[in-house]
C-alpha cells in the first residue's frame, strides 16, 4: 500500500483528495498548513531535526509521494519543499491556481518534481500520481536484473547486455524493453505503450510501436532465438517471465 501526504489549507480540497485516494487503496495522511507538513513528514520519516514538534503516529509507515499546496500559511509550498527534500526521496508534486514560467522554475529548484494546476481533472491527478510512483519504483529497483539466461537488464545504466556485451538499443527501443520487461507476463496495448512513452498530450500514432518492437526483436535474435516479447494477436504485447 503505497502512502501519500496532502497538504492544503483547504479542507474540502484535503477531504475530496482524500477520499480519493483512499478509494484507491492508498495510506492517506494530510496536512492543514506548511507548519503541519513539516511534523508529519518528520514524524513519517523520523526525522526530528525537520521540526520541534513531533507527532507521535505510525512512525514507521514511510512516505511515498507528497501533493503539496503552494499558497499556504505559516510556510508555503516552496519552504516547505525545500526544508523536507534532504530527507524525503519521494515524488513531491505542486498544487497550484496559478503556473508561469518564474513559478516553475523556482519549484524545481526547491526540488519539486511536477506541477498540477488547479482546478484539476481528479482522473488526470491520479493517473499523473501513480505515474510518478512507478517511476519511483523503477529508480529503487535492484541494478540488474537478469533475464533469460546470458541476457542482463540494467535499469540505472539503461543499457540491455548479452553475458558482457551491450546491444545497442535506441533510447526509446530501451524503454519498450524496460517498461515491458518489469511488468513480465501483462498484456499492454500498443496505446498504452505508447501513453507510457510520451504522456497523454503526446501528437502520434501509437503504431510506430509495432516498427520499435520489430527492431527490438530483431537485435535480441542476433544473440539468441528465445523469445522475449510475445506477441498477443488482436490485443498487444508481454514480455515473457
Amino acid at each position: 500500500m503505497a502512502s501519500i501526504l496532502i497538504v492544503d489549507d483547504e479542507a474540502e480540497i484535503r477531504e475530496m483528495l482524500k477520499q480519493m485516494f483512499t478509494l484507491e487503496n492508498y495510506m492517506v495522511y494530510t496536512a492543514k498548513d506548511g507548519q503541519e507538513a513539516l511534523d508529519k513528514v518528520s514524524a513519517l520519516m523520523g526525522k526530528a531535526s525537520v521540526a520541534e514538534d513531533i507527532q507521535a503516529f505510525d512512525e514507521n509507515a514511510g512516505l511515498d509521494i507528497i501533493l503539496l499546496d503552494i499558497n499556504m500559511p505559516e510556510f508555503d509550498g516552496y519552504e516547505v519543499c525545500e526544508r523536507i527534500r534532504e530527507y524525503v526521496n519521494c515524488p513531491i508534486l505542486f498544487l497550484t491556481a496559478r503556473i508561469d514560467e518564474e513559478d516553475k522554475v523556482r519549484g524545481f529548484r526547491a526540488g519539486g518534481d511536477d506541477y498540477i494546476e488547479k482546478p484539476f481533472s481528479m482522473v488526470e491527478l491520479k493517473e499523473r500520481v501513480a505515474a510518478h510512483l512507478r517511476r519511483q519504483e523503477r529508480i529503487n529497483e535492484s541494478e540488474k536484473v537478469g533475464f533469460r539466461g546470458a541476457f542482463t537488464i540494467s535499469y540505472s545504466g539503461k543499457q540491455v547486455l548479452f553475458e558482457k556485451e551491450v546491444i545497442h538499443l535506441t533510447k526509446t527501443e530501451y524503454e519498450i524493453v524496460e517498461f515491458l520487461s518489469q511488468h513480465k507476463n501483462q498484456v499492454f496495448t500498443k496505446e498504452m505503450i505508447y501513453e507510457y512513452l510520451w504522456g497523454f498530450d503526446k501528437d502520434g500514432e501509437s503504431s510506430i510501436i509495432t516498427e520499435h518492437i520489430r527492431r527490438i526483436r530483431q537485435k535480441l535474435k542476433q544473440y539468441s532465438d528465445e523469445t522475449m516479447i510475445e506477441t498477443v494477436w488482436g490485443v498487444g504485447y508481454k514480455w515473457i517471465g
